[in-house]
């Protein structure tokens, strides 16, 4: 996809259109949701005109693909040090159509990428503030039930405080701080920064700042340059293997000669 926004088309989309395009989006979406998050915001994007595609979304439904298919060697690397991590990330009043925010966030456990998401946020928000709240909020719940299931299924964690990283100290200060000093007139949000103190406040959520370079989730809630785009490919761990892939079918040859 570019990085020029898709708008809703002015004239009516045919049923034979519409059902093309519900075909391709759905597709993108199964790949988005189990092994590509590097076109997680993409497929959040084009799940928007299911009902009445015009010929600016099979275009951009088509890009995707193209994309996929160049890129089909990519995999998820899996493995290493570390414990469960999370990501958090928004981008402020984005969609010019209704000015609500996009928001993603990012679950990494043993430095491998497990669970991830790029949404719009359901609320027109006033400040970036808010709509960090609100991502750092879903990542935290997300990021809990994950806990509870590693609880469940017995695995140890060195560390059982989950850690969300978040590159706006305002939001970090604001649920951090001893006293409630967030002043908005949205109660939900109001809602959710209360309970995200309580969540740190017991031990249960550590909030930590990294720089806006540094997150993973950025790459969920914009349309990256080219030039961002390896460093974010890097960052999700998405490693190309058809190399590793052609070894292993040579040794197979080898070993089905002997």
């Amino acid at each position: 996809m570019t990085q020029t926004e898709l708008r809703p088309q002015t004239g009516l989309a045919t049923p034979a259109e519409i059902q093309r395009y519900q075909r391709k989006v759905g597709s993108i979406l199964y790949i988005a949701v189990n092994t590509r998050p590097d076109i997680a915001f993409a497929a959040s994007r084009l799940a928007r005109f299911l009902v009445n595609p015009g010929q600016e979304h099979q275009d951009a439904a088509d890009r995707v693909i193209h994309y996929l298919s160049h890129t089909r060697h990519r995999a998820l690397r899996f493995g290493g040090p570390g414990g469960l991590t999370v990501a958090s990330d928004a981008s402020f009043a984005d969609n010019t159509l209704d000015r609500k925010s996009s928001q993603a966030y990012t679950i990494r456990l043993f430095d491998g990428l497990i669970g991830w998401r790029a949404s719009k946020q359901n609320t027109v928000t006033t400040s970036t503030t808010e709509a960090e709240l609100l991502a750092l909020a879903q990542a935290a719940k997300e990021s809990l039930y994950v806990s509870r299931l590693l609880k469940e299924l017995t695995v140890q964690m060195d560390d059982p405080t989950i850690r969300i990283d978040c590159d706006n100290t305002q939001t970090i200060n604001l649920v951090t701080a001893e006293i409630a000093t967030l002043k908005t007139k949205l109660r939900h949000v109001d809602i959710h920064n209360h309970w995200l103190r309580q969540e740190v406040q017991g031990g249960r959520v550590q909030v930590k700042y990294t720089k806006s370079t540094d997150m993973i989730a950025d790459g969920l809630t914009k349309a990256l340059p080219a030039g961002k785009w390896n460093r974010f490919l890097y960052q999700l761990g998405l490693e190309d293997i058809q190399e590793r892939q052609q070894q292993s079918r040579k040794q197979e040859g080898i070993e089905a000669r002997l």
